[in-house]
This record gives C-alpha cells, structure tokens and sequence, in this order.
C-alpha cells in the first residue's frame, strides 16, 4: 500500500512495486513548501477529480494514478473505501495528493509536524 513520507523537503508518495505498475508512474515527489493543506476523509472517492489518464481505476475499488481535468493533475492512490489523506498543494505538478492509509492520524500529523516551521508555528515537543 502507499505510503505519504517526508523525505527531507519532500513530501513522497511511496509506493510498492505493484502500484506503480498500476500507476504507470514510479514514487511521487512535491517540495514540502507547496503544502497548503492536510486533512483526513473517512471516504476518498469524493475526493477524486478528473478523469484517469494514466493509471487503473475500478470504481469504489482501486483509483492509483495521475488525474486531469481543467484544474490540471491529481495523483491518487485510493484502495477500497479506507480513511485518506488529502494534500492540497500549489505550485507543484500536481494539485492534490489522495492516499488512502489504515493509519490517517498519525501520517497527517507526520506530514503536519514538518509543516510547522515553514507555517511559523512552533513543533509540537517530542
């Protein structure tokens, strides 16, 4: 299954050989600096935009790969009807990341905690 890492002043979609089979992508890489927002959906589908172009997608199945439409590239890696993480991004290829995770909580605030110097916030203490 995919996983959402920060990998130094990235944010990667990582993802296991068979998805990028499926994706027709290798692993997705967004500078940390174009996170706008992070949230948690019980539900990915809704979150989908576009059409698939390319990658696999079996409605309320699987959805792994890049999405266009008018707003330009999503990139999904969506499996069955688990909870996701949603990243809204701007200036980066793609708008939106979509990854669905068992553990969404603790991989947004993962997400979130290197978030907070850039958003002049201070870290929560470790």
């Amino acid at each position: 299954m995919a996983s959402l890492i920060v990998d130094g002043a990235d944010l990667v979609v990582e993802m296991s050989e068979f998805e990028r089979v499926e994706a027709l992508h290798g692993d997705v890489r967004v500078p940390l600096a174009a996170v706008q927002a992070v949230r948690i959906v019980d539900d990915a589908w809704p979150e989908l935009r576009g059409i698939r172009a390319p990658g696999t997608g079996i409605p309320g199945v699987i959805a792994v790969g890049t999405r266009r439409g008018s707003f330009g590239k999503d990139f999904a890696a969506v499996h069955g009807r688990e909870r996701a993480v949603v990243v809204d991004l701007a200036g980066a290829d793609y708008g939106r990341l979509v990854v669905t995770t068992p553990d969404a909580e603790s991989v947004a605030a993962e997400i979130r905690h290197h978030l907070a110097p850039s958003l002049g916030e201070t870290p929560p203490a470790t």
